[in-house]
């Protein structure tokens, strides 16, 4: 389903041209622009050309990875896509990584501490971290750990290959922020996975039979209970890419996220296309390797 889901979000995009209220070349070039400027501007999106055509064209020039030039700046969308992408990439990543570090210990003690003061203390830090919204937790983080203690910095990125270590410090602050609902999501899930499948007939006999209780849980128990977890997970990473537009303002992250603001703000019409489209096809990517990840995980699938 990944090809069919990609051609109808091409569609989606290509729309945006039909959206525009009125002429979308008089709106793009502003009121006060002349009628050479707005013929220039038609000219560039191919607007007297019928639907079908401009689609057409549109597409076959993005298969091959040209999602055409800024009306403004006149440089390659896809360059500029490519040049915010790792700081995009990276926050999700380390986003991700912080999430996995609160949310699976987290979990573990929630599912086999039933009822104790570790369950609920658990539980309620899920609920708080699901409540919190990331702008108001961003700039609590970012006061405390920034401009109080000093311990790490508020804004800017530091590229990976130039200073892996003030990648990760310049990274921790924004991952910190987004992974929060991440891992309260995570945790939630793996607690009541993990508890389910803790209570099914062969975790009881691997317990009947002498095995350590550590054992049971981590080689019998998490494997059986990861696949809602991935499928929790994998949401939570579309949702990290998206949400990662109010972060990267907030800590001045040079991202995704700021290309799209500005494309919006300048209605630079080619590159809101070309940052939708992408985004889309990096979230339905995504989406297929949660999926293959459940044959890992589960032979039945594999078999079916």
């Amino acid at each position: 389903m990944t090809v069919p889901i990609l051609v109808l979000a091409s569609f989606l995009v290509f729309g945006l041209v039909l959206l525009v209220p009125g002429d979308p070349a008089i709106t793009l070039a502003g009121d006060n622009a002349t009628e050479e400027q707005i013929q220039v501007i038609r000219d560039r999106l191919g607007l007297d050309d019928p639907i079908h055509v401009q689609y057409g064209r549109w597409a076959s020039a993005a298969v091959q990875g040209d999602l055409g030039d800024s009306l403004f700046s006149g440089r390659s969308v896809t360059k500029s896509i490519g040049e915010r992408l790792p700081v995009t990439v990276s926050l999700a990543a380390v986003s991700v990584l912080i999430a996995l570090m609160i949310a699976i210990p987290a979990g573990l003690l929630s599912a086999t501490r039933r009822g104790t003061w570790l369950d609920t203390t658990a539980t309620v830090g899920a609920s708080l971290g699901l409540a919190m919204p990331s702008f108001w937790l961003g700039a609590v983080l970012a006061l405390i750990f920034a401009l109080s203690l000093g311990w790490l910095p508020a804004t800017g990125y530091v590229p990976l290959t130039e200073n892996p270590f003030e990648w990760f410090r310049h990274l921790v602050l924004p991952g910190l922020t987004l992974g929060t609902s991440a891992a309260a999501e995570t945790t939630r899930q793996l607690r009541a996975s993990l508890g389910d499948v803790l209570q099914q007939d062969y975790v009881r006999t691997a317990r009947a039979v002498g095995l350590r209780s550590r054992v049971v849980v981590l080689k019998h128990g998490m494997k059986n209970a990861a696949m809602p977890v991935v499928t929790v997970l994998g949401f939570q990473v579309a949702f990290l890419l998206g949400g990662s537009v109010i972060v990267e303002q907030l800590f001045a992250l040079p991202g995704l996220g700021g290309l799209a603001i500005r494309a919006v703000l300048d209605r630079d019409l080619p590159v809101i296309q070309g940052v939708v489209l992408f985004t889309t096809a990096l979230v339905v990517s995504i989406n297929l390797l949660v999926d293959l990840m459940y044959g890992w995980l589960n032979p039945k699938v594999r078999a079916a």
